[in-house]
């Protein structure tokens, strides 16, 4: 996550608290985490812990913000992704935005119970370029397109995940150029293997 200036120190206790956080919500769920199992997990007080969050669930909420704004601040720096000339350069971000940040979108991507995080980004992925792409290029388009944008969102979406599910051994280049020849070459690219 992209953060403003600030302390080292501080930067380091909210890293290894969502370190902690994140190898917590690979066992349990965030209503059986303690905010003193997690201080004793990354050797912290508790005293630490409520200097930078009200509850584990705030903290939960915080990071989900965080990577969501960071998240979008990417997508903005994109006119539209479904352009060829701008979807390498996307998809190349995109995986790395994952690396960077790969033990938390772990937990709320690939784990139960955290399907709004999914769900608020598909949204801005809609209204973003989406609705854009059709504004630009397709104004008169019939109403199956959604379904042609439900298919390639998941798509990449599922890709995304299970990157993340295999322990992302394959460089961010690499899945772009992967993704990027599903989306627009789709079974053909399969057909020749």
């Amino acid at each position: 996550m992209r953060r403003k200036k600030i302390d080292r120190r501080i930067r380091k206790t909210e890293q290894q608290l969502q370190t902690g956080l994140a190898q917590l919500l690979l066992e349990k769920s965030v209503e059986k985490i303690t905010v003193s199992e997690l201080s004793d997990l990354v050797d912290i007080n508790r005293g630490t812990f409520y200097l930078h969050y009200k509850d584990v669930f705030d903290m939960l909420d915080q990071i989900e913000n965080e990577i969501f704004i960071d998240f979008c601040t990417l997508l903005n720096r994109y006119a539209s992704i479904f352009e060829r000339s701008n979807t390498r350069p996307f998809l190349i971000d995109a995986f790395r935005f994952i690396a960077e940040n790969d033990e938390m979108l772990h937990v709320l991507l690939c784990k139960p119970g955290h399907l709004a995080f999914l769900n608020r980004l598909q949204a801005v992925f809609k209204e973003n370029f989406f609705e854009h792409w059709l504004e630009k290029y397709h104004p008169k388009v019939s109403p199956q397109i959604e379904y042609f944008y439900s298919y390639i969102l998941s798509g990449c979406m599922g890709i995304m995940i299970q990157w993340l599910n295999t322990g992302m051994k394959e460089s961010p280049e690499q899945m772009a150029k992967f993704t990027e020849i599903i989306i627009f070459e789709g079974f053909k690219f399969f057909e020749t293997k």
